[in-house]
């Protein structure tokens, strides 16, 4: 007898061994019908199977659907290999490599003798259709290790043979079918192509074959698959949304910077940009003042001998760009931590100091791989909001509700609302005693509970010196960030030699809790961009109002307007040009002002403006000094 536990608690029993299938059907047709797959053991231990796997024993089963993550993951990795199946009916000498399952949807490597064209991605989409309307069945079989390899051979498939090759030669293999195609997998997979209606095929790029450059280039096709055509739209559409907000795009089109190909990953910031620079580090500035962090200012260059103190030139000296000088190596700091340490340490440190908090707009050089730069979101020169908490263990605590705090109230100035919070923990690879971490990892998860923050644990992915809490926010198009961090930190104070004098008159070495809310200020722009869509809340706005005067006896008075706004802090410009005043409207509407004034004779005679918001709003005429009063609440408000 076997006896199968359901999610809901209540058991079935069976005879004999049983099929997933099976089982979804005994409980009813519409389960049966739905049914992609199930998730058969508890916990961790638990694993996904096809339908027609056997259960032979009691165990926990969870039948998977549509409905459900897992259901998702099976329906992309089931048209992963559909798109396999449709290349190799059209192009029967192409051949099939390899074809995980990505964020939101799938790629399959192909080697082929020519590049695929548009025309072919077309084509081999309505292949995949096809294939799906004919509803195959998908069977698994097993064979062992060294005739799975022959038998790929004689398909002429010489990379899926590789593939097998390297696995342990007392190890079988499992091959998924589905019609005329036949591929190495693991699976599982839907049990019938039919059930994969809902997807697009998106580009083609290039790849290396095992992601080495010493290897051949083989094409990488990418594709979407949904469980519903209403998600399917939902994707597609917020991809032509995203596209739309392209930071790099809007860069363009608002004339805020340029990366040029004698600085790749080096952003040129042109005078909007540096605007906007200029008044997210004002409003971060703020916050280092109002939370109590001391600005510093660390150097650019560093000796070679601090970084082997840090272990970065044994572990990280590939990524640093270096140089040499009068027989000595320095390098460009890829951080800011180090430089930190040597201010603490410049001088004797006591226990009734402790909490020290440095902050710092501290430029950063990465030398990135060039194929990893995109746009101003991966760059190799950078700045962040850093900052440093020097602080005993029993600080730590208190430090990282404080942190919680200042960085929830960041991020809704800025416009974001939910925050997803993790909580890294220690690796199997750390320094530090055990109870140092326990201390550590309490703090950070109490921290949460006290700030009514939900979190998850993601176990082992701590850093190897200590324990992080990591923020993740959404932008308006529901993508996720992740920006802020909080890291505490035994190892590298001691390292460098940072210490204080205990309340013993001994020496201790600090904790170090590395911080940051907005990260990347270059990367944090970009992020801005795109959720904003370029049309920046009026306290960020590079440019806030600008002036249009009607025609030329009017000009005067624009520039006088605009001179008063300037007067005022805020950044305003006046367009004088002898253009008609619709063409002048649409420009700057284009540019995403915030706030347009048009003068002309009337205005001027009565000291007003005619105020247009963003969006095309006419809010009426009022006069100057009200107008400001409006634009300040605005700004005020974070509005």
């Amino acid at each position: 007898m076997i006896s199968i536990q359901l999610p809901d608690g209540s058991r079935r029993d069976y005879p004999g061994p049983v099929t997933v299938e099976e089982v979804a059907a005994s409980i009813g047709p519409g389960l049966a019908k739905a049914a992609l797959g199930a998730r058969v053991g508890s916990g961790a231990a638990s694993r996904l199977v096809d339908t027609s796997h056997v259960i032979d024993r009691d165990e926990q089963l969870a039948i998977v659907t549509d409905k459900d993550a897992d259901g998702l993951s099976l329906i992309r990795h089931s048209t992963a290999h559909l798109l396999a199946y449709a290349v190799k009916e059209l192009f029967p000498d192409a051949q099939v490599t390899i074809g995980p399952v990505i964020e939101n949807g799938f790629y399959y490597d192909f080697a082929y003798k020519r590049p695929f064209t548009p025309e072919d991605l077309a084509a081999i989409e309505a292949k995949m259709s096809e294939l799906a309307r004919k509803d195959e069945k998908i069977t698994r079989r097993v064979l062992p290790r060294d005739e799975a390899v022959a038998h790929f051979n004689a398909m002429g498939e010489a990379y899926k043979a590789e593939i097998i090759g390297a696995i342990p030669a007392d190890e079988d293999v499992s091959l998924y079918r589905e019609g005329g195609f036949e591929d190495l997998c693991r699976g599982p997979h839907v049990p019938r192509t039919g059930k994969l209606r809902h997807f697009k095929l998106m580009k083609v790029a290039g790849a290396y074959w095992r992601g080495d450059h010493r290897n051949e280039m083989l094409q990488r096709i990418y594709g979407t698959a949904w469980a519903t055509k209403e998600e399917l739209q939902q994707y597609l559409h917020m991809l032509e949304e995203a596209e739309k907000r392209d930071h790099r795009k809007l860069g363009r089109e608002l004339d805020l910077f340029h990366i040029d190909e004698v600085a790749p990953g080096v952003v040129f910031w042109h005078p909007r940009g540096w605007a906007l620079w200029l008044a997210i580090e004002r409003y971060m500035r703020d916050v280092y003042r109002d939370t109590g962090y001391q600005e510093v200012k660390g150097p650019q260059l560093l000796d070679k001998s601090l970084w082997e103190k840090t272990g970065h030139w044994q572990n990280y000296r590939e990524n640093m760009f270096t140089t040499e000088s009068e027989k000595h190596e320095y390098a460009l700091k890829p951080m800011n931590c180090p430089g930190h340490v040597l201010i603490f340490k410049s001088h004797l440190r006591s226990y009734k100091e402790l909490p020290i908090r440095y902050g710092e707009f501290g430029q950063c050089h990465r030398n990135e791989p060039s194929g990893a730069l995109h746009g101003i979101m991966r760059i190799r020169g950078f700045t962040q909001d850093d900052g440093h908490v020097f602080c005993t263990e029993d600080q730590i605590l208190d430090e990282c509700v404080a942190y919680t705090a200042q960085l929830q109230r960041v991020y809704r100035d800025f416009g974001f609302g939910d925050i997803i919070y993790k909580v890294a923990t220690r690796p199997e690879s750390r320094v530090g005693a055990d109870d140092l971490w326990d201390k550590a990892e309490y703090a950070l998860q109490e921290a949460l509970r006290r700030s009514g923050c939900e979190f998850v644990i993601s176990p082992g992915d701590g850093a190897f010196y200590g324990p992080k809490i990591e923020y993740t926010l959404k932008d308006a198009l529901g993508r996720p960030w992740q920006l802020g961090t909080m890291q505490v930190d035994f190892n590298t104070a001691e390292r460098l030699g940072g210490d204080y004098v205990t309340e013993t008159s001994g020496r201790a070495f600090p904790v170090m809790l590395h911080r940051a809310i907005v990260g990347s200020f270059e990367r944090f722009i970009g992020i801005l961009l795109e959720h904003h869509a370029g049309a920046m809340p009026a306290w960020l706005a590079p440019v806030q109002v600008s002036v249009l005067n009607i025609a030329e006896s009017s000009a005067g008075y624009a520039r006088e307007v605009a001179k008063t706004l300037q007067k005022q802090g805020l950044r305003a410009e006046s367009d004088l040009r002898n253009e008609k005043i619709t063409y002048k409207i649409r420009e700057h509407s284009l540019q995403k002002v915030p706030y347009i004034l048009v003068v002309g004779d009337k205005e001027k005679a009565s000291g007003a403006v005619s105020v247009r918001a963003r969006g095309n709003h006419d809010l009426g005429a009022m006069p100057v000094g009200d107008f400001i009063a409006k634009l300040a609440a605005d700004i005020a408000q974070k509005a």
